[in-house]
């Protein structure tokens, strides 16, 4: 095998399946995947790299439509840097978002928690039980 890296390796590092990777790269959004001589896609760092980037805008809610105009804008070069910019401007506003949802679910599971604790150390009854209400 060249240097690099293959789709399963991949697949392991970024924690994302086989398919996915295959399907990313065959929509276009992963430019820099090369072949090695039996056609296998072979990973550089700069295409994991790519990759990552578009595990995060998928992970953040972009549609892959989205994903796909952003990585065009990119390869077509200087011009198109404020809108790439903007893009991913707006993404990470949407990432802010949904970070402070995360915390609050974090919050609410961590007050479950503690209330079944009491319940569990008998310092309350189970008030959690609607048949008992």
């Amino acid at each position: 095998m060249e240097h690099g890296f293959t789709v399963k390796q991949v697949a392991k590092k970024l924690n994302l399946s086989e398919h996915t990777i295959r399907f990313y790269c065959d929509k276009g959004l992963i430019p820099a995947v090369q072949r090695d001589r039996n056609n296998n896609r072979i990973f550089t760092q700069e295409s994991i790299n790519w990759l990552t980037g578009v595990k995060y805008l998928r992970d953040s809610g972009m549609s892959l439509e989205s994903i796909k105009k952003y990585v065009d804008l990119c390869l077509i070069g200087d011009e198109t840097i404020l809108e790439r910019y903007s893009i991913i401007q707006e993404q990470r506003e949407l990432a802010k978002i949904q970070l402070q949802e995360a915390k609050e679910r974090l919050e609410y599971l961590e007050y479950k928690l503690s209330h079944y604790k009491d319940i569990i150390e008998h310092r309350i009854d189970d008030d959690m039980n609607p048949g008992k209400w």
